[in-house]
């Protein structure tokens, strides 16, 4: 569902979908092949030409695969909350995560992910999520205090950079109460070297042994022992602690997942299942929020009266203090910006598909069991049905009194049973570290600089190096 902190209304859209008796769709030959291809290319296109072109519920053969692509608020609504019990995820996107991530409750299905589920909900409340707010404030105020050299008014810094290695900190200080910049380089290339290797591994019907002599197969081994190795050891070091006398009172994450209890039955998470539930957090506590953030950023620097409004909220809000969850609702220009920049570079872009286990309809179409449902927030959050000039960054549509978003338009987070567990972490680590950015410097884009193209690899992020200006706040204002 959508994020709780958003006004937008759950009625459905005034216009229907596009839903013909029988579905239409691209031409398919040679087994589905060159749209194998072309997905492959450019993804986003693809799609968005496909919804051009054939509407709003759509059909092809990819292979052994029926592919169905749902483009309306409705349809998915429909899909994810109405047939929720009749979907599964997309088997070979959850064995292509499943190699990293194990079965945490990003691929589980059925009796063991509601387990999960039920004994992870109690760390990811609101109120406990607010508890982590001094770990997210103290892992960005050293990097982002530093991102200017001593003494310079201003410089030009690469945003992705400083995203990255700030938001991996945030996850170590959350997860295992430590701060290691080592720790948080290696982590954050890893990350993001698996979300490439994965990206073109989900467009195969296999994965060729990671053993072989292949381009990039020795940097995903390294990533995989980097991650694991990591994890592992704090693992075992915090075992350790727990079990010496005088063990210091632990209120981290990980902490919160050896302490977990199953109400039904008092059982904990196995090692191994707290393995796997740590590194999930990796790619969906860390990616996720450095690419929202280096997105918002760079919208910062080419809106700069958005960023100026942003700024004189900050300031009359804070009083150049720190900012806490409870600021949240004080800060709604802010907030808006950030989800304006969720809409436009959703970092989950595509690739959100489930497998019907039974047949169902869809607008009315029937649809059969063993069908695959793909819907991409990229195309939904685009469409000038549900936002009007949908390219623009126009954050007011996110304030009181706007006019309401159909639910199912707007779903960063996704949407029904598996909407993200992370949702209120993500918004408040987003908030406050948006917030301190503002606090030091104003945004801009070097001279002659460009944002660089949308890059589809499971996450959204432009193409090549982020480079923006940061000028200090006291310093005076030049280039």
């Amino acid at each position: 569902m959508n994020s709780p902190t958003v006004t937008t209304s759950s009625v459905a859209s005034t216009t229907p979908p596009t839903t013909p008796a029988t579905p239409r769709g691209p031409r398919t030959r040679w087994w589905g092949l060159p749209l194998l291809r072309a997905m492959r290319a450019d993804y986003l296109g693809f799609v968005t030409q496909l919804q051009r072109e054939h509407g709003d519920l759509t059909r092809m053969r990819l292979g052994y695969e029926d592919a169905w692509d749902l483009m309306h608020p409705d349809l998915v609504r429909e899909a994810l909350l109405t047939h929720a019990d009749q979907l599964i995820r997309w088997e070979r996107g959850m064995e292509v995560f499943e190699e990293v991530f194990g079965q945490s409750v990003l691929v589980t299905e059925g009796d063991t992910w509601q387990r999960q589920r039920r004994m992870l909900m109690p760390a990811f409340t609101p109120k406990r999520v607010a508890g982590y707010a001094q770990l997210m404030t103290d892992a960005a105020r050293s990097a982002l205090d530093t991102a200017v050299p001593p003494g310079q008014p201003g410089a030009q810094v690469a945003v992705d950079a400083l995203w990255t290695d700030v938001a991996m900190d945030v996850i170590l200080r959350t997860l295992f109460s430590t701060s290691a910049q080592a720790d948080a380089r290696e982590a954050a290339w890893a990350t993001q070297t698996l979300s490439e290797a994965a990206f073109h591994e989900m467009f195969m019907p296999f994965t060729l042994p990671d053993w072989l002599p292949l381009p990039g197969k020795a940097a995903k081994r390294r990533a995989i022992r980097s991650l694991k190795g990591l994890v592992w050891r704090h693992i075992h070091a915090r075992q350790t602690e727990v079990a010496a006398p005088g063990a210091p009172d632990r209120s981290d994450l990980l902490h919160m997942l050896l302490a977990l209890r199953d109400e039904s039955t008092g059982e904990a998470l196995s090692a191994q299942e707290v393995f796997d539930q740590c590194i999930v957090s990796f790619q969906a506590g860390h990616e996720t929020s450095a690419t929202t953030l280096l997105w918002w950023t760079l919208l910062m620097a080419q809106h700069p009266e958005a960023a100026l409004r942003a700024q004189a909220e900050v300031d009359a809000v804070l009083q150049g203090g720190t900012p806490g969850p409870e600021h949240l609702a004080q800060l709604p220009w802010l907030g808006a910006t950030l989800k304006e920049a969720l809409r436009l570079y959703p970092p989950i872009a595509a690739l959100m598909s489930r497998r019907t286990t039974a047949p169902i309809a869809l607008g009315g179409v029937p649809v059969p069991q063993g069908a695959m449902l793909r819907i991409t927030p990229w195309v939904l959050h685009r469409d000038a049905r549900w936002f009007a000039e949908p390219d623009r960054f126009v954050p007011e549509r996110f304030l009181d009194g706007a006019p309401p978003i159909p639910r199912g338009a707007w779903i960063p987070f996704g949407l029904g049973p598996r909407v993200c567990i992370g949702q209120h972490f993500a918004m408040l680590e987003m908030t406050l570290l948006a917030a301190m950015l503002l606090q030091r410097y104003t945004v801009r884009l070097p001279v002659g600089g460009v944002v660089g193209a949308p890059r589809f690899q499971v996450t959204l992020r432009p193409e090549g190096t982020s480079a923006l200006w940061l000028q200090r706040r006291d310093a005076p204002q030049e280039q």
